[in-house]
């Protein structure tokens, strides 16, 4: 079986058209496109999932823009990444980058590089923004499922000799939270 060329086509809305890109895909020649109306945030697109399973070593996979293949430089990063361990070359029409050439993989690497960099900054800044949230004495993360009242009440049942599930359901929370609770 030879290698073939597919296109995948994106647009985040189902109100939004993806004519332009389809015209663009069957203009450079691609025998089949797959396509999604959805946000590139969401991990699960079908159309995207199911292009990543027809694809096979060799295979050229075309897309408008780099941006359709997800929302944050780390999605398109990712997908990239495993298409170039699976052997698929990617070629991009607005940014015009083949990454199975030394100048699209020199871009993908510096791509990468960013990449990394804007995850250890979103850290960075989300500890930073959580440290100061515990300084004012504000709640960081997800609220507590039981006041200081109620994990007393249920440290007071468990000692009373009372089963973990009736105190769940009297406190109406998990018996997880029940456990941790009287550990």
């Amino acid at each position: 079986m030879s290698a073939a060329t597919f296109g995948y086509a994106r647009v985040s809305t189902g109100q939004q058209s993806l004519d332009q890109q389809l015209d663009a895909l069957n203009e450079v020649g691609v025998s089949r496109v797959f396509s999604d109306k959805m946000s590139g945030a969401k991990a699960d697109r079908p159309g995207l999932v199911a292009c990543m399973d027809h694809l096979r070593a060799g295979d050229v996979l075309v897309v408008v823009a780099l941006d359709r293949l997800g929302r944050s430089t780390l999605q398109v990063l990712s997908t990239l990444q495993e298409l170039h361990e699976r052997g698929v070359v990617v070629r991009s029409l607005r940014e015009s980058l083949d990454f199975s050439t030394p100048l699209g993989q020199a871009v993908a690497t510096t791509m990468s590089a960013l990449a990394e960099m804007e995850l250890a900054l979103i850290r960075e800044r989300a500890a930073a923004a959580r440290e100061a949230a515990r300084t004012r004495g504000k709640q960081t993360g997800r609220p507590r499922a039981l006041n200081d009242d109620q994990m007393k009440l249920a440290r007071r049942m468990h000692e009373n000799g009372e089963h973990i599930t009736v105190i769940a359901q009297t406190l109406k929370v998990s018996r997880a939270t029940i456990y941790r609770a009287t550990a």
